[in-house]
């Protein structure tokens, strides 16, 4: 079965719904710089003292809000489509949002019930985060749906393909980050949508995640002209559109983005599923 509609065809979400989407965005925010700042006082229910403060800082807050504004609209739809689904995530240090996200919708919980959905289960994730004895800063294998660790120089799309490779029923999104953007593996796999069989392969939605900057530079990718950048994936068989997330209002800042196409988990009747989409996401919260 597939669906006639086309992009432009948006879904209308009402206020209620975007109000929700905002508030689990900002949640998993906060979640995320906990976890790279705090080992105490996770709630702040009192004045901060320098021993609430971990002495060394891992995990990039850079990259943490875009990740969970991409993880926040695919959990949307993969409600509303009941899709099956996963998502690769390739920025480095970006572990901090995939937890956060994870704690919040219970799976880690559910897989380290010691870290429990209260109080005192988040000063845990706080304080175990990129801490000795605790879980790195990546999205390490132990974290709950993870196949790719990130910061890995490149490989995440080559991932996201091979796992829809003979798997026609699964959506594979995956987070690029503009820094692994520029490294060889990554630039070569943007060719992976020639090797996707519509009927027997599932389908993979490219996010490229334009933060700005890598580990110390600015990144080409990021600063050169939009339509320079277009005309680049279109190159690459891809069919580009971009995102920018506002912090209010929510009606703005949550509207359906482009890179949720209405035939996601159905493929369209001309072409691959793959060839979708490539947003710019939020460089802050």
């Amino acid at each position: 079965m597939s669906d006639t509609r086309t992009p432009s065809d948006p879904p209308v979400l009402s206020d209620d719904e975007l109000s929700a989407l905002d508030a689990h965005w900002r949640a998993a925010n906060y979640l995320a710089v906990g976890q790279i700042y705090l080992m105490a006082n996770p709630l702040l229910t009192r004045p901060l003292v320098p021993e609430d403060i971990k002495p060394r800082l891992l995990g990039h807050w850079g990259t943490s809000p875009g990740l969970n504004l991409v993880h926040t609209h695919l959990n949307r739809v993969i409600k509303d489509r009941d899709l099956n689904a996963l998502c690769v995530w390739g920025p480095g240090h970006g572990g901090p949002a995939v937890l956060a996200n994870s704690w919040l919708e219970g799976s880690y919980s559910e897989t380290y019930p010691d870290v429990g959905r209260d109080a005192e289960g988040m000063g845990l994730l706080f304080k175990q985060f990129s801490f000795p004895g605790g879980v790195p800063s990546h999205v390490a294998p132990e974290t709950p749906g993870s196949i790719h660790e990130g910061g890995e120089l490149g490989y995440s799309l080559a991932h996201a393909y091979g796992a829809a490779f003979d798997h026609p029923d699964l959506v594979v999104a995956c987070v690029i980050g503009d820094g692994e953007a520029e490294t060889g593996p990554l630039a070569a796999s943007w060719h992976g949508n020639k090797f996707l069989d519509p009927v027997h392969d599932g389908a993979v939605l490219p996010i490229l995640h334009l933060n700005g900057y890598k580990i110390a530079n600015p990144t080409v990718l990021a600063r050169i002209p939009e339509d320079e950048l277009d005309r680049l994936l279109r190159g690459y068989g891809h069919d580009p559109c971009s995102s920018r997330a506002t912090t209010r209002p929510p009606s703005t800042g949550h509207s359906p983005p482009p890179w949720t196409p209405p035939w996601t988990g159905s493929a369209p009747t001309s072409g691959p599923p793959a060839r979708t989409a490539r947003p710019s996401a939020p460089t802050g919260p």
